[in-house]
């Protein structure tokens, strides 16, 4: 028995679901914040992978799933919102968000963290990965050797770093010379020789101090890709993450048989079933996914497990706020196949400003709370004046 099941027997039927609401705040990347609330009083918060409208729209068909349940039979409400289809087929991120929000609401009801509800801890503190765009010129020894200074002298004290090579249209490839996210592009080989050369300064000026990894948005064709991992593998970078469109076909596989460097992809796919075929092909050397558009705690404990069975290591994205980032610590900290995360702590202020509780980063590693739930006490003042405009307060 997990230590959920062990807990909760003695405590079944004491907490009903009475309510869930959605809202969003500036400046989060486009996502919402979700809130079960129960006939106790107490409350569980979420992060869903949506805006507030479409998140409120999507929780209107989960409401008949939900309200008078018991709040602590989470895998039996996750497999309800997740199964359901027509006429209204489940819509993942929102599911995600509330999922994230029952083991908030489990975790304050049974006075436990989260972590050790979901498996217990392998790590107290979780390694993480900050986004930059790279130097101001990457072929200015100048621009490289200060803008690598400036992120070894961060106080969080950065050990890896991800950027992709939009820097260089116009300097060394033209303007507008691709769109990310738009499928199937192609770079040429003297293009391809300008994307090397400015990976490898950029290495230059970090030395190995400080790990990177090479972004893409699933943008590229298979010679292109190809080509783009033998380009940066004289830089060493950790990994090349989303070279090709999103879904997988055999293409996925022969990058990674070509690859002279860890291939990662995942950010875009939702449940286990869409990262089984990358696994039982063969075709990454990493998974990535996302816990508000995955399927949550639970969906994303599934998608580790699964991915075990293959000895894959799991990397998750995160670009969201203060929720999506404690969520991930105590994933993070229960998964024994986890490596790393992404976040936008330091760059996003609302990350370290809407709760109670400071985020504690040390050495690159962000510290697991030890408090009941997520770990976070939301401040309603806080989120009133970061609103979305037009955006309800929790209606």
């Amino acid at each position: 028995m997990t230590t959920l099941e062990v807990l909760s027997d003695s405590e079944k039927n004491r907490v009903r679901i009475t309510g869930v609401k959605a809202m969003q705040l500036q400046n989060q990347a486009g996502q919402s914040l979700v809130k079960v609330e129960t006939d106790a009083g107490i409350d569980g918060i979420g992060e869903a992978g949506a805006s507030g409208p479409m998140a409120r729209a999507h929780l209107s068909h989960l409401e008949h799933l939900l309200i008078g349940q018991d709040a602590l039979e989470i895998d039996k409400l996750y497999t309800r919102m997740v199964n359901q289809q027509h006429t209204y087929r489940a819509n993942i991120p929102t599911v995600s968000g509330v999922d994230i929000a029952l083991w908030d609401l489990a975790g304050k009801i049974l006075n436990r963290p989260v972590s050790t509800l979901l498996s217990g801890r392998f790590r107290d503190e979780i390694p993480l990965y900050i986004n930059t765009p790279g130097p101001d010129d990457w072929f200015d020894a100048a621009s490289c050797r200060d803008w690598a200074q400036r992120m070894k002298e961060a106080p969080q004290g950065w050990k890896t770093l991800k950027f992709g090579f939009e820097r260089l249209m116009g300097n060394g490839l033209p303007e507008g010379r691709y769109a990310t996210g738009q499928m199937s592009q192609t770079l040429t080989a003297t293009e391809m020789d300008v994307i090397q050369r400015g990976y490898e300064n950029c290495r230059e000026a970090l030395g190995f101090e400080t790990d990177f990894i090479v972004h893409c948005h699933n943008e590229w064709d298979l010679p292109t890709a190809t080509g783009l991992a033998q380009a940066v593998a004289s830089s060493k970078p950790l990994w090349l993450e989303d070279a090709l469109p999103v879904w997988y076909s055999d293409s996925w596989k022969a990058l990674k048989q070509a690859s002279p460097v860890r291939i990662i992809t995942g950010e875009k796919l939702e449940l286990p079933r869409e990262f089984l075929p990358f696994l039982m092909n063969q075709a990454l050397d990493l998974i990535h996914p996302d816990l508000v558009f995955a399927g949550g705690l639970t969906g994303c404990r599934k998608i580790a497990d699964l991915a075990e069975l293959f000895y894959i290591p799991v990397a998750t994205h995160n670009v969201g706020s203060l929720v999506q980032n404690m969520a991930t610590a105590h994933f993070g900290a229960s998964v024994r196949n986890f490596v790393v995360t992404e976040t936008r702590i330091s760059q996003n202020p609302l990350i370290d400003e809407m709760a109670e509780e400071k985020v504690q980063v040390v050495d690159g590693k962000l510290v697991v709370p030890d408090n009941p739930g997520l770990g976070f006490t939301l401040i309603p003042e806080v989120l009133r004046e970061n609103l979305m405009a037009g955006e309800p307060y929790w209606d």
